[in-house]
């Protein structure tokens, strides 16, 4: 009787093994297990960097796992996030970039499908750009500018922190958009020289960001012409936007966490509410609106819609303008 009974119970723990079993295995394989790499395409110290950090110390703390940032700079960002595309979709490797992202992929052959390769985690930030002109440019805003370089075809120079920058494309978008001007593009090694060249005179209009503009505004040594947004900063300069100027016109740079497409909707997802919370509070808010952005949270399909659309647009831009880095 005792033995009946023993096989009985043998028989029916084995039953409920296969129910018990795959439970412990979910429970094990739960993302985070492990430490996550959080790659940033640029050297330290820069915008992304600042954004990367701030970042991955709230997911540290909110998920229970290291995430450790690592700088990979190099190629325009393409050698960084090229690495990540390598990764396996699992979570474990993620990109923290900007929209350097969406015009590399616009004006150059990368080593990986920016759209196919990659998808919007978390939106982290906008920020318009600001139109500066040198002291003695005759238009005192974008609407005066406009009227100004379309009377002066090929004589008005602009310039860029380099070919394929998002400072040469926002400048290409604006002339494309304002019907055709014909700027002369004078691209340089980063902004330094560029905002250097706009005080001096020898170029005389400069798309570029509120930080890298801060210093010339305050002591009155440029122009603001206008903001690049479609609604005016709560913070900056007193300027007009593009609308208020009669264009239909915006542009904005963005940083962002991006995954390698095809990891899983659940960690893409669970990712996508805790960077929303690092948004919302702490280091990486205040250093945000310090740059001149605003933190958008959004949920991940958005932010992935967004960034094909930020793609195809800088490729339109790019193509029209004759725009090709090689």
């Amino acid at each position: 009787m005792d033995f009946a009974i023993r096989r009985r119970g043998m028989l029916a723990g084995a039953l409920a093994a296969p129910l018990v079993l795959p439970r412990l295995a979910r429970a094990q394989g739960a993302w985070p297990s492990r430490s996550v790499r959080v790659v940033v395409p640029f050297t330290p110290g820069g915008s992304n960097d600042a954004v990367a950090r701030p970042l991955a110390e709230h997911l540290q703390r909110r998920l229970g796992q290291p995430f450790v940032v690592e700088n990979k700079p190099g190629a325009g960002s393409t050698l960084g996030s090229g690495e990540v595309a390598r990764a396996a979709p699992d979570g474990y490797t993620l990109l923290v970039t900007s929209s350097t992202f969406a015009t590399s992929a616009a004006t150059q052959a990368t080593p990986y499908d920016a759209i196919g390769d990659f998808e919007g985690v978390a939106l982290a930030a906008t920020a318009p750009l600001l139109v500066l002109a040198t002291k003695s440019f005759p238009a005192g805003n974008l609407r005066e500018a406009v009227e100004y370089i379309r009377a002066n075809p090929g004589k008005v120079d602009y310039g860029s922190a380099g070919p394929g920058s998002i400072n040469q494309l926002s400048a290409e978008l604006f002339a494309q958009r304002a019907g055709g001007l014909k700027l002369v593009h004078i691209p340089y090694r980063g902004m330094g020289p560029a905002t250097t060249d706009l005080v001096s005179g020898t170029i005389q209009i400069l798309f570029t960001t509120v930080p890298s503009a801060a210093g010339l505004v305050r002591d009155g040594s440029v122009k603001v012409l206008g903001w690049t947004s479609g609604a005016r900063p709560a913070s900056g300069p007193q300027a007009p936007t593009p609308g208020e100027s009669g264009l239909d016109y915006s542009a904005e740079i963005w940083w962002g966490l991006l995954a390698r497409r095809g990891t899983p909707r659940e960690i893409v997802e669970k990712l996508n509410a805790v960077a929303n919370e690092a948004l919302g509070e702490g280091r990486l808010a205040q250093y945000l609106r310090g740059e001149g952005a605003e933190p958008s949270p959004r949920s991940s399909g958005e932010f992935d819609a967004f960034l094909r659309e930020d793609i195809a647009r800088w490729k339109g831009v790019a193509t029209a303008a004759n725009i090709r880095i090689d």
